[in-house]
């Protein structure tokens, strides 16, 4: 088929089937994983390994990590109560702990690539209860930030997965060390050059675009540029969107936001989410269904009894199972750290599929299950004691 006409489809299915997902509360950007998956069924996998489409699928991978980068909040981390840093660190070390031992078991994969896939199951994919959140009015509430806290240290965690993920895969290419150094090095450069800019966004006369968006694109090649010398492009992605962030005034950083977030999800990252879910087997699936099911079922208590464990004398056993059922899922980073390292050989595509069938699983259960308890429990009063 067409290049050009396939990926005109994807966009027209994955608008379609986005809108029906948004009803029951589960971002649309997930349809496009879901296409994916449909299409070695109806178009054969030829049409995904062509050169074009997945030259703009890992434009995409590297858009979200820009976009990520660009989100990390390094300033409202630091704000984060020690509550939060616990309550963080053991629910995610437990997740990490759990996962690893069900790789490292069940499929036979060393201790140090089952703890690194076991990091990526303990994430937490916090921007996908945000419009739940809201629409509860609950986003500045206890429970609400809460969830947000544990999701911005876990942002952390996921920075450096991604980093040992890529220097592992990076491993025996001469030069990777001095690459990276130069990057750093170049971003504080970037960065102090261009904080010069801190106080206003000046736009082109022509078709009113601000050099702020031009000097966010030519951060992302810059950067992606560079990583391609030392083989780490996804960490260089990354760190171009934590520079940014710096110098941006923090009057235009909700402008600047909404254009590179129109361009990221609005045409790049749809591609790469159609890649991931294309890569899958799902025979893999069928074969072995028992495999998805423990890892789903044993994630999923190990969060609930985390959140149990740190919260309920805080926020009651309502509130605490709910903060455990809205940190299991995991539609985030964790997909693109998989997808790297299936490309790089660490994974098989078996280990691949499971992931990312567990990642839909929760993605498609948890938004529901998370607004249809709360609307049940309805509004429990919850001490201000997290927040000391």
């Amino acid at each position: 088929m067409n290049i050009f006409l396939f990926i005109g489809l994807v966009f027209i299915i994955t608008f379609w089937l986005g809108k029906l997902l948004e009803k029951i509360h589960i971002p649309w950007i997930f349809a496009a994983l879901l296409v994916g998956m449909a299409v070695p069924v109806f178009f054969g996998g030829s049409i995904v390994s062509d050169s074009i489409f997945i030259w703009l699928a890992q434009l995409g991978m590297y858009f979200l990590l820009f976009m990520i980068g660009f989100e990390l909040d390094l300033v409202k981390l630091k704000k984060s109560s020690g509550f939060i840093f616990k309550s963080s660190a053991v629910i995610l070390f437990l997740s990490a702990i759990v996962g690893a031992v069900i790789i490292h078991w069940w499929l036979e994969y060393s201790w140090f690539i089952s703890l690194v896939i076991g990091a990526s199951f303990a994430t937490v994919g916090e921007a996908i209860l945000l419009p739940i959140l809201d629409s509860f009015g609950i986003v500045n509430k206890p429970l609400g930030q809460l969830i947000i806290g544990i999701g911005t240290v876990d942002d952390v965690v996921e920075v450096v997965v991604l980093v040992i993920v890529s220097l592992v895969a990076g491993i025996g290419y001469p030069g990777k060390i001095y690459a990276v150094l130069f990057a750093l090095f170049l971003l504080f450069g970037i960065t102090a050059v261009l904080s010069k800019m801190k106080q206003r966004g000046v736009p082109f006369r022509f078709a009113n675009v601000e050099t702020l968006f031009f000097i966010a694109m030519s951060l992302l090649f810059l950067f992606i540029g560079i990583g391609q010398f030392a083989y780490a492009e996804a960490v260089a992605a990354l760190l171009s969107g934590v520079a940014l962030r710096t110098f941006v005034p923090n009057k235009r950083l909700e402008f600047i936001d909404r254009e590179i977030r129109a361009v990221s999800y609005g045409l790049f990252a749809p591609i790469f989410f159609v890649w991931a879910g294309a890569s899958m087997d799902v025979r893999y699936l069928t074969a072995e269904p028992y495999l998805v099911a423990g890892i789903v079922i044993a994630t999923f208590i190990i969060k609930l009894f985390g959140a149990y464990w740190l919260t309920a004398k805080d926020l009651g056993w309502r509130q605490s199972l709910l903060l455990g059922v809205g940190l299991s899922v995991r539609f985030s980073t964790s997909i693109v750290v998989t997808k790297i390292m299936l490309d790089s050989g660490l994974i098989d595509q078996k280990l691949y599929s499971l992931i990312i069938a567990s990642s839909i699983i929760f993605t498609l259960l948890i938004p529901p299950l998370f607004a249809g308890l709360f609307y049940h429990w309805q509004k429990v009063n919850v001490p201000r004691t997290i927040n000391n």
